[in-house]
C-alpha cells in the first residue's frame, strides 16, 4: 500500500516562504505523476503543481507560476513544493498525491492529469496559512 506523508505546513506572513515535503513509501512505479493539490473551505480541491517522472516534466497552476517549484528527490523518495512570495490566497490544506500519467490526445503527448480523480493515492494534508 502506498503511503504519502506531508509535512512543512505552517503559518507565515504574506511574502514569506515555505517548503512542503511529501515522503512516499513503497511507491516504486517506474513512471508516474506526483502532484500537490490544495483545498480551501467551500472550494473544490485544485491542482497546484505536478511532476511527471522520469522525464521530470513539471506543470503549475497559473496562480503559482514563477513562485512555486515542485521537485523530487529520488534517493529520499520525497516530493517537495518550494513556495515563495506567498499570498493570502495560497492558504489552504495542501495534499500530496500520486497516480499514473495519461496520454493527452489534444496535446499529443503523455502528461500528468490535473484532475484529482486521476490521482489514486493521497496524503493526509498539511495546513498552510498565509496572513496579511
Amino acid at each position: 500500500q502506498v503511503r504519502l506523508l506531508e509535512s512543512g505546513g505552517d503559518s507565515v506572513q504574506a511574502g514569506g516562504s515555505l517548503r512542503l515535503s511529501c515522503a512516499a513509501s513503497t511507491y516504486s512505479s517506474s513512471n508516474g505523476c506526483l502532484g500537490w493539490f490544495r483545498q480551501t473551505p467551500g472550494k473544490e480541491r485544485e491542482v497546484v503543481a505536478t511532476f511527471y517522472y522520469p522525464p521530470g516534466i513539471t506543470s503549475y497552476h497559473d496562480s503559482v507560476k514563477g513562485r512555486f517549484t515542485i521537485s523530487r528527490d529520488d534517493a529520499e523518495a520525497t516530493l517537495y513544493l518550494q513556495m515563495n512570495s506567498l499570498k493570502v490566497d495560497d492558504s489552504g490544506v495542501y495534499y500530496c498525491a500520486a497516480g499514473p500519467p495519461h496520454y493527452d490526445r489534444q496535446m499529443g503527448r503523455v502528461r500528468c492529469s490535473e484532475a484529482q480523480a486521476d490521482f489514486h493515492y493521497w496524503g493526509q494534508g498539511t495546513q498552510v496559512t498565509v496572513s496579511s
